[in-house]
Formats: structure tokens, sequence, C-alpha cells
């Protein structure tokens, strides 16, 4: 017999379980676990992977010469 599948979230920074309804925060369980994410963005703990830009090319994609 196929039983419901309930869907438990989990916060992606403290890895605790995450309210989904009501949760502005989502999918973090909290503003304080939402900041370190953000912050690890913003130090480039995180980084998409691509090729690097030379300076010649943020040049490019801004519309600036």
């Amino acid at each position: 017999m196929l039983g419901v599948v309930t869907f438990a979230p989990r916060c992606p920074t403290c890895h605790e379980p995450a309210a989904w309804t009501g949760n502005p925060f989502r999918p973090f369980c909290s503003e304080r676990c939402r900041l370190v994410d953000l912050g690890a963005w913003i130090t480039e703990r995180y980084r998409v992977a691509g090729d690097e830009l030379g300076a010649d090319d943020d040049a490019d994609e801004s519309g600036e010469e």
C-alpha cells in the first residue's frame, strides 16, 4: 500500500526542519540562517561556475567603455 509522502524541508544553512507555510524566510528556518547564507555569497564562499572575467570584460557587461 502506498502512503502519503509529506514535504519536510530542511534549512540549507543549519539543516533543522523549516516550516514552509507562513515562513517569511523560507527555505531558511530563520532570519539568522538567511543572513548567514547571504554573507557566504557576499564573501564569495559560494560561487557560480564560469569563465573568469578580465578587466576588459567587466566594462563590456556594464555598458561602459
